[in-house]
């Protein structure tokens, strides 16, 4: 079955998963049958939420970043209007962060240049800096996904609606229901224990290829 998500910025773990909960193979030749994604193109921006931000593993504990948006005077505004704001430096701060977290993870050199370069050319929008992101991250981790973008706002036929179930004020229960509620390798883990459901880099720096493994 499809399921339909809302745009995210270096989604949650649980946003993968049930991306890929729904690939699989078929035939004598074990073909792949990628999973069917709608990505919400049709709602207004929400403050708040995993659109703009996400949580990661840093020295001094898991912590949150955003990036700013340009604020207009008209609302509400169209999720795939919103501009993001390059006023400030926060994309030179983003990958500080990020290089201070993740240095010494196995896979970080494997995906850094491409993953900053992403950040580096400005999308003018947020829905086009989010897509080109979970882009990124399908094609590292190696889920077969059909991305598509809705064509009106709804629920298209014969879809899931998980558009509101992952968000950063309540915590979601993806990972338990899919019985992924596992440890795997994190760089601070021994300091402050293991945490689940960060941003997907998170898994991606840490286990590299095998991150598929733990999503499915």
């Amino acid at each position: 079955m499809a399921l339909l998500l809302s745009i995210a910025y270096f989604p949650p773990i649980s946003y993968f998963a049930l991306i890929a909960k729904g690939f699989a193979f078929s035939g004598p030749d074990r073909d792949v049958e990628p999973s069917v994604v709608y990505i919400e193109a049709h709602e207004n921006y929400q403050k708040q939420t995993w659109r703009n931000r996400f949580r990661f593993y840093a020295a001094d504990g898991p912590q949150i970043l955003n990036f700013p948006i340009v604020h207009e005077s008209r609302h509400p505004i169209p999720i795939t209007e919103v501009k993001v704001d390059y006023k400030t430096p926060w994309v030179v701060r983003t990958e500080r962060a990020i290089d201070s977290a993740y240095e010494s993870a196995a896979f970080f050199e494997h995906y850094r240049d491409e993953l900053f370069s992403i950040l580096d050319s400005h999308p003018e929008t947020l829905f086009e800096l989010d897509i080109q992101i979970i882009r990124f991250i399908l094609r590292k981790t190696g889920i077969p996904a059909d991305i598509r973008l809705t064509e009106g706002y709804g629920l298209p036929g014969g879809c899931e609606d998980y558009r509101e179930l992952i968000h950063p004020k309540r915590p979601d229960t993806v990972l338990e229901d899919l019985g992924l509620q596992k440890p795997y390798f994190q760089v601070f883990a021994r300091k402050y224990g293991f945490v689940a459901n960060l941003s997907i880099l998170d898994l991606l720096f840490n286990e590299g290829p095998e991150s598929i493994l733990y999503l499915k």
